[in-house]
Parts: structure tokens; sequence; C-alpha cells
């Protein structure tokens, strides 16, 4: 389709420098993700400020981030994408943050014109100066954003959407929540942001409890997977999106990159086999853009990678 929005000017570090998270430094050099300041809520009857329409909301995603790759799946798995539409920025980003460009897999914000998804940050709050983050899930009718929160927002779009949802998911059933909340609280400490923990210690102590929990936490959800298919057996959850994003990115980032490598995805029988198994569904394997992955982890993450070298490698089979 051809559109006449605007896209920004290509990336360019020497003049804009790096694009850097507005986060605490813990004095042991442990990392501290940020806030996310944007907390509405979409519900089906409006209770929380913002009722579920159908062509109302909008999602700005990037298919690297893996927080922004859970609502992709969710959107997906529930058929909701003439629901809720969505723009997808440049996976690679300078000073400026992401961006909408021209490219493969990403393009033209075709809904409000922005070239940066600052943009959209400084149309909900003038001046706004915090982390500029995916997913954002933005209001038309308002023209703001909703949310910024992405636990609250792959929860919302399974809940609040589901009179247009594809029939026969819940992906969050109420005979589940208290047990479905108390796992994604430890996968989310421990695996989703462990291996940030990880990558971005900035001491040799914090990395070594940092992979050691990590680890941890990987050694009991494979003994977990040992005699279930899912994370909640026979029922694909939240918890198995939460959970999926990380393996994806496991082998291919995560054990060079953030040093994440006592063991590879591919050394843990049911984790790897589980992970194949959900690749196999489209929403999961279909929204999953290892091009994507590579080149933002690579590219974006100096301190980490000063010569931004994207590997050729690894070459995985994900076929079961």
């Amino acid at each position: 389709m051809t559109t006449t929005a605007p896209v920004a000017s290509p990336v360019d570090f020497a003049a804009y420098g790096d694009y850097t998270i507005k986060a605490a430094t813990r004095p042991d050099g442990s990392f501290e993700r940020p806030l996310y300041g944007f907390r509405d809520r979409v519900t089906a009857d409006g209770s929380g400020g913002y009722p579920a329409e159908p062509g109302r909301y909008h999602l700005y995603v990037s298919l690297a981030c893996p927080w922004a790759h859970r609502s992709v799946i969710v959107r997906a798995l529930l058929g909701l994408e003439d629901v809720v539409s969505m723009s997808v920025v440049d996976p690679v980003r300078d000073g400026r943050g992401w961006a909408f460009r021209e490219g493969p897999g990403h393009g033209p914000d075709d809904l409000n014109g922005f070239t940066l998804l600052r943009e959209a940050y400084e149309a909900t709050e003038p001046g706004y100066d915090g982390h500029v983050s995916v997913p954002v899930l933005w209001d038309r009718r308002t023209r703001r954003i909703v949310s910024n929160n992405f636990p609250d927002i792959s929860l919302d779009l399974g809940q609040a959407f589901a009179r247009w949802a594809r029939p026969g998911i819940d992906l969050y059933p109420e005979d589940l929540r208290e047990d479905i909340d108390a796992l994604n609280e430890r996968v989310y400490a421990d695996v989703n942001n462990g291996v940030y923990k990880c990558g971005f210690a900035e001491s040799q102590e914090a990395y070594d409890a940092a992979v050691k929990t990590l680890f941890t936490a990987l050694d009991e959800l494979e003994e977990r997977l040992a005699s279930r298919r899912y994370l909640f057996g026979d029922r694909l959850t939240e918890a198995d999106v939460r959970l999926w994003v990380t393996l994806a990115r496991f082998d291919t980032v995560y054990v060079t990159h953030f040093k994440a490598n006592l063991r590879r995805l591919a050394d843990y029988p049911n984790l790897w086999r589980y992970a194949r198994d959900l690749y196999a569904n489209p929403a999961f394997g279909g929204t999953t853009n290892f091009d994507h992955i590579k080149r933002h982890y690579y590219g974006t993450h100096p301190k980490i990678n000063p010569l931004r070298i994207v590997p050729a490698g690894p070459v995985i089979d994900w076929s079961l």
C-alpha cells in the first residue's frame, strides 16, 4: 500500500548519539527497570475510563522488544487484527528513541503521522521527559496514550475485547488467575527481567547474582514442563505468552549478548520442546522477527557491543 505518511530520517548515531534509558542506578551495579507512567485501562464496560470498542485503539510496537511482542501475540491469538490496529517501529534506535521508517517488517505511522514515538508521549503529556517505551496503546478518540504498562495491555486485549475475539480462547481464566499472577510475578522478576539483569549488570557481583537467579528459575520451569504441555497443563494462558517471548530470544541474543550462558535453551529438553510447540502456532512464530531482534539488541547497546556488529548466527531449527 502506498502511503504519504512522513518518516524519520535514517538512524544516525554520530548526530544523535545512543538512546539512554532513564532509570535509577543501584549502588551495587544491578539493573533497575524504569517506571511505566501511563496506566489507564481499557475495560469491557468502560469502568476503567476507556471502553472497549472496535476501531478505537491502536498499538505502537517493536517486534524486537519482548514486552511489546506480548501484545502482538495476544492480538494475533484472539484474532483482533481488525479490531485493534497496529504500527511497527524501526528496531534500531538512536538517541531520538523509537522511530517510524520504511523497512522490512516496519513502516510509517499511517494513523497520526508521527515520525518518532516520542511524539505520542508529548501529545499526551506536553514536555514529557521520561522513558519512551513500547508497547503503547493509543486512543484515537481522545488522541492520547491509554497505557504503556505492558502487563496491563496484554491482559486488557485478552479480557476487554473478548466479545470480538476468536471463540474458545481465554488466556486469563477466572479459576487460574491467582496461580497465573503468582507464576507471572516470578517469571517476570527472574526470567523476563532476569536476562536484562545479567546483560546490564555493572559489577561482577551483580552479574553473578543475576545469572544464578535466572538459571535457578529456568531449571524449575524445566521440571514443571516435564509432565505438561503448557505452564498450566493443556490450557494456553497469559503465563505462556509472557515466558515465551524471553525463550524466543534466548539462544539468539541473550546467551551471547547478555552473557546468560550457563546453558542454552536448546540444552533444556522440556523448555526447548515447549518453545518449539508454541512457535508452531502462527500467533507466536508468525509474529517473531529474528532480524528485528538481532539488529535491535546488537545494534543499540554500545556498552555491551560497542562496534555494533550483528552476528551471522546462530542457525536454529525451530521446527518440532
